[in-house]
């Protein structure tokens, strides 16, 4: 048969079987037309607006088919999307039309112990390398949904449940392997090709397809203390307020966020919080459970909660704790953040005028605790150059309707222009959505003096901008 692929130049290319034959005898992994029967089992996007219908997904099953797929794609001027886990809430790991390199049968993990080091393919979840990593009472720091991709969390920062004490996730990155546009496969880490190590630690996905990465762990766990409390909206002033108090004062083992939701009925979450608009408090202290609990326990005496989950808990039960907010491919999702100095007062009225009139119940409007670790490293050191901020917050839209997709997107965008007047003027791109936009959009805000030094690598090492799916770098000259 004859498949139909768009290119690179936005117009269509015949693949023929000759041509398909061609690359399955290269790929050990799987080539999938839409006719074929694995091409229904290909997984799924986590945003429902972005499901992609892709007229060619190659499933490679180790870096030589990665090379393979690149090579051919390149050679035939085929548009290419990567999915590493497929949690890109901008869509990016999807396409229409185009080549799918889906990497999900890449998901190996392996743990020294002694070392204390992982190295993880591209296509593995947080959830398949915190199984592992935990085994020996380690964590590779990383973030705070058990589905979502490592790769593409890694390459856009990466914040976590333990990100105060031990950083973002590429402040923990030792290497990576990395399969260029021209097929090349090239180690970046501090010692080869650095400049390459230096782009990848923020940059995204514009500089080739990572097909491992290999971080430092850190000894946490297997139990942490965790608080995970729920009030009434009502009570939101006064609960955010006091949040923000407490979180001026604990230590750098302290990593917490507060936001208002509403869940639906699950076995997963307290039949208090069933269907009611509420607001969360969770944190984690990555150090002595006791000496821990201690320290959230002003979080529990806030207000009459209507429900509290807090304890000492496994690590891997508090990765996937917030797992239920964000369930792969039930929601449509537009999502926009910005970096604030502190809380202050006039923010803070902002979050919580938003929280209480959110134009959807699945909306999340959500404020993370940054700082300590982070802050530590230097805002050249990294791509990621967001490094003074002691607050992020995130105007999570989520719906389920595409009727009320305009709704949602411009309620999000004004709400997250409010808070942004008072911000950094920096954003966090892994939470940034693209619906009208331009694939480009928030890169200089998040980047700042850095995107000078970003395009001229990505000239380097993708001069015809290959990789275009992603927050995307447009080459120097």
């Amino acid at each position: 048969m004859t498949v139909t692929v768009t290119t690179l130049k936005g117009v269509e290319t015949k693949i023929g079987n000759e041509m398909l034959d061609e690359l399955r005898m290269t790929i050990r992994g799987d080539v999938l037309t839409p006719e074929d029967p694995g091409y229904a089992g290909v997984r799924s996007a986590y945003n429902a607006m972005y499901p992609g219908r892709p007229s060619l997904v190659v499933r490679p099953s180790g870096t030589a088919d990665v090379i393979s797929a690149i090579n051919f794609a390149r050679e035939n001027g085929l548009l290419v999307a990567v999915r590493g886990g497929g949690h890109s809430v901008a869509g990016l790991s999807s396409v229409d039309g185009g080549l799918l390199l889906d990497l999900a049968r890449m998901n190996g993990v392996d743990v020294d112990p002694e070392a204390r080091t992982v190295r993880v393919q591209g296509g593995a979840l947080i959830g398949d390398m915190d199984h592992e990593t935990q085994a020996f009472g380690l964590v590779a720091p990383s973030g705070v949904v058990s589905d979502t991709g490592v790769a593409g969390l890694t390459l856009g920062g990466g914040e976590g449940w333990v990100r105060r004490q031990y950083g973002l996730a590429i402040d923990n990155l030792l290497s990576a392997q990395v399969v260029c546009a021209d097929g090349q496969v090239r180690t970046a880490s501090a010692d080869s090709n650095p400049d390459l190590f230096w782009a990848i630690r923020g940059g995204g996905g514009n500089f080739g397809v990572v097909t491992s990465f290999t971080f430092q762990c850190r000894p946490v766990g297997p139990t942490v203390a965790f608080a995970g409390v729920f009030h009434p909206v009502e009570d939101a002033e006064n609960v955010y307020r006091q949040f923000r108090d407490w979180a001026a004062t604990v230590p750098d083992e302290i990593s917490a966020l507060i936001g208002c939701t509403t869940l639906p009925a699950s076995e997963h979450t307290p039949p208090q919080i069933h269907n009611v608009p509420m607001i969360v408090t969770g944190a984690v202290y990555s150090g002595d459970p006791e000496e821990g609990m201690k320290i959230i326990q002003p979080l529990r005496d806030i207000g009459t909660p209507l429900a509290d989950i807090s304890g000492p808990l496994p690590f891997v039960g508090v990765q996937t704790a917030f797992d239920e907010f964000f369930r792969r491919g039930t929601l449509r999702s537009y999502w926009k953040s910005t970096f604030v100095e502190d809380l202050t007062d006039p923010i803070l009225d902002i979050i919580v005028a938003k929280a209480r009139n959110r134009p959807h119940d699945r909306v999340f409007v959500i404020a993370f605790l940054m700082g300590g670790a982070i802050n530590r490293v230097g805002a050249t050191d990294t791509a990621y150059s967001e490094r003074s901020a002691k607050w992020m917050v995130s105007i999570d839209g989520n719906w389920e309707d595409a009727a009320d997709d305009d709704k949602v997107i411009s309620w999000v965008r004004g709400a997250w222009g409010e808070v942004h007047e008072h911000g950094t003027g920096s954003l966090y791109l892994n939470f940034n959505s693209v619906a009208d936009e331009a694939v480009t959009v928030g890169v200089e805000s998040a980047f700042g003096s850095n995107l000078e030094r970003l395009a001229a690598i990505k000239t380097t090492y993708d001069p015809d901008n290959f990789f275009r799916l992603n927050n995307n770098i447009t080459p120097g000259a």
